[in-house]
C-alpha cells in the first residue's frame, strides 16, 4: 500500500513538473522572458499593512515576491504574495490588465512576480494592492509543499499540512524558508544575536581579528581534526578546532583584547548539539582572570537577551529560563558529590573506572584521569543543570591550557556555562607560564600514544610565544550555535544553522 502511494505521488509530481515546464514554453511563445534581470521595489508587505489609512490620500506601491496562493474567478484573481518581511493580497481584474490579465492562466504557487498597483481595503476588510501592472519575474518549474492556513476569529494563525519532514527540510533549506515563515524568523533572530555581541564587545573596545582556518598545528581544544592536503607547499594542513592558540599569540604581542566569531571544524558525531561545522565567539582580555570573565560572561549574555528578546527571561522547552545575574557558581567536585554521591576529587584513574563502571557510566579504556570525570560529569550531572550556571575549579587534566587554581594546585581557573543541560561558553584564567604549558603538552603526547586521538599535540611556536612572556589573561569561548538555540527555543542545533550536515542524498 504504501510504495503505491509513493507512486501515485510521483506520477502527480511529475504532471505538475510536465504542466509547468509546458507554461514555461507558452510565456517564451507569447514573447515573455520568464526570467527577466531586475525589477524596481518601493514597499514590503509588512510596511503596506502598517501604514495604510483609509482616510490617507492614495498609496501607489511596486512589490514583487512569490505567489503563495491563487484564487481565480473569471473576470478577477486574488492571491498572495509573500516578500522577505512577510505576505499581502492582490488582486487581478480584466478589465485593468486587459490581454494581460490572460497570461495568469499561465502562472502557479512558488512563481515569483512583480506586481505595482494601488493599495485599498477589500469588502472584507483586508488590506490589498490591486494591480495596475504586473511582471513575471522567476517562473518556478518545481511545484512548492503546499502548506495551508487561515486566520481564526481571534485573530490566531491556524496551520494546516505543515512543511515538517525533517530530512527534507534541512536538506531543502530553501523550501523550508519559503513555506515556513518562522524558519526565517529564527535565522534574523539569529544575525541580530551575533551583530549585538560584536556592538557590545567592540563597545568595551575589544579588537575583532581574523585568524588562520587552515593550520599547520591544529589546537586550543581536545577534538579530531579535519586533513586536507596543500599541494604547493606538500603539507598536511588541518581545519582549526579552536582559535584560541593563534589569539593568544596576539596578546602577547600586545593587544590588551582580542575576539574573533568564526567557524571552527571538528571530526566527530552528530547529534541534537552537535554539528561538525559550527561558530563560536572566542574572547581574550589581558590583565584579567577568570573571575572578571565571570561576570562578564552572565551580563554579555544577559544583554544580548535583552536587546534581541526585550526581556530577562526565555522560554526553553517546557522550561523558563532566567538570565538576571548574579548566576549560580558551584565547584566541579561538589556537583559531582551531589549528583552521583562520590567524591571524585584526587582519586587515581583505576579508582576512576571502578566508580565510572559503579555508575553505569561507559569509558573507553583509551582516555585518561581528565576524559573519565568529563564523561561522568556530562552524563549524570550536565543534564540537571536548568538554570544558567557556572561550573567552576575543573582538575588540572581536563584543561591543559589554563592556569593552576591559586588555592589548590589540582585544579585549574576553569568555568563552563551551562544552561538547559548544553555547555555555552567555557574560559579560563589562561596558562601562561611556558614551562609548565609544555609539560602539560608533553602529559598530552602520552595520553595520545595511549590511543585517545582528541589529546593535544605540543604546539612549539605557541610556547616560544609564551617564552616572550604573556600578561595574565582571562580566555572565554561561547558556542555561538548553542546560545541561539536557548535564545530562540530550538531544541536542535540544526534548527539554527542554515545548512546542517547531512549524509548523502540517496
Amino acid at each position: 500500500m504504501q510504495d503505491e502511494l509513493k507512486l501515485q505521488y510521483w506520477e502527480e509530481f511529475n504532471q505538475l513538473m510536465k504542466r509547468r515546464l509546458e507554461e514555461l514554453e507558452e510565456l517564451k511563445k507569447l514573447g515573455i522572458n520568464p526570467y527577466p534581470y531586475e525589477f524596481p521595489v518601493n514597499a514590503y508587505s509588512v510596511e503596506i499593512l502598517k501604514n495604510f489609512r483609509d482616510e490617507d490620500p492614495p498609496m501607489n506601491v511596486s512589490i514583487a515576491g512569490r505567489i503563495m496562493s491563487i484564487r481565480r474567478m473569471g473576470k478577477a484573481t486574488f492571491s498572495h504574495i509573500q516578500d522577505s518581511k512577510g505576505k499581502i493580497q492582490v488582486y487581478f481584474k480584466k478589465d485593468v490588465l486587459n490581454d494581460k490579465y490572460d497570461i495568469l492562466k499561465l502562472l502557479d504557487i512558488g512563481d515569483i512576480i512583480g506586481v505595482k498597483g494601488e493599495v485599498f481595503r477589500t469588502k472584507t476588510g483586508e488590506i490589498t494592492v490591486k494591480v495596475e501592472d504586473y511582471q513575471v519575474l522567476a517562473k518556478a518549474i518545481r511545484p512548492l509543499p503546499v502548506v495551508k492556513e487561515k486566520i481564526d476569529e481571534h485573530g490566531n494563525r491556524i496551520v494546516y499540512d505543515p512543511f515538517t519532514d525533517k530530512e527534507m527540510r534541512y536538506r531543502q533549506r530553501y523550501v523550508d524558508l519559503i513555506v515556513n515563515p518562522d524558519v526565517r524568523q529564527v535565522f534574523i533572530k539569529r544575525a541580530k544575536i551575533i551583530s549585538t555581541i560584536r556592538e557590545i564587545l567592540d563597545s568595551h573596545g575589544f579588537i575583532e581579528v581574523e585568524t588562520p582556518i587552515l593550520q599547520p598545528i591544529y589546537g586550543g581544544a581536545t577534538a579530531r581534526p579535519f586533513i586536507t592536503h596543500h599541494n604547493v607547499l606538500d603539507m598536511d594542513l588541518y581545519l582549526r578546532i579552536a582559535d584560541e592558540l593563534y589569539l593568544k599569540r596576539l596578546i602577547v604581542g600586545g593587544f590588551d583584547g582580542v575576539y574573533e566569531i568564526g567557524k571552527d571544524f571538528r571530526n566527530e558525531g552528530m547529534d541534537r548539539m552537535h554539528n561538525p561545522e559550527f561558530t563560536m565567539l572566542e574572547l581574550y582580555v589581558a590583565y584579567k582572570d577568570y573571575n572578571w570573565m565571570m561576570e562578564f560572561t552572565e551580563n554579555l549574555i544577559y544583554n544580548v537577551n535583552l536587546r534581541v528578546n526585550g526581556t530577562a527571561k526565555v522560554k526553553f522547552g517546557d522550561n523558563e529560563i532566567d538570565l538576571t545575574p548574579p548566576w549560580k557558581r558551584v565547584p566541579m567536585f561538589e556537583l559531582l558529590k551531589q549528583y552521583t554521591g562520590e567524591n571524585l576529587e584526587g582519586k587515581s584513574e583505576e579508582e576512576l573506572r571502578a566508580i565510572a563502571r559503579q555508575l553505569n557510566v561507559d569509558v573507553s579504556s583509551k582516555i585518561g584521569v581528565g576524559k573519565i570525570i568529563d564523561e561522568i560529569f556530562s552524563e549524570l550531572v550536565q543534564p540537571n543543570l536548568i538554570q544558567p550556571t557556572f561550573v567552576i575549579d575543573y582538575p588540572v587534566e581536563m584543561s591543559p591550557l589554563a592556569k593552576r587554581h591559586r588555592n589548590n594546585p589540582r585544579l585549574v581557573e576553569r568555568f563552563e556555562v551551562i544552561i538547559c543541560g548544553m555547555e555555552v561558553c567555557n574560559a579560563f584564567s589562561e596558562l601562561n607560564d611556558p614551562i609548565e604549558q609544555r609539560l602539560r603538552f608533553e602529559e598530552q603526547v602520552k595520553l595520545r600514544s595511549q590511543g585517545d586521538e582528541e589529546a593535544m599535540t605540543i604546539d612549539e611556536d605557541f610556547i616560544r610565544a609564551l617564552e616572550y612572556g604573556m600578561p595574565p589573561t582571562a580566555g572565554l569561548g561561547i558556542g555561538i550555535d548553542r546560545l541561539v538555540m536557548i535564545l530562540t527555543n530550538q531544541r536542535t542545533i540544526r534548527d539554527v544553522i542554515l545548512f546542517p550536515h547531512m549524509r548523502p542524498e540517496k
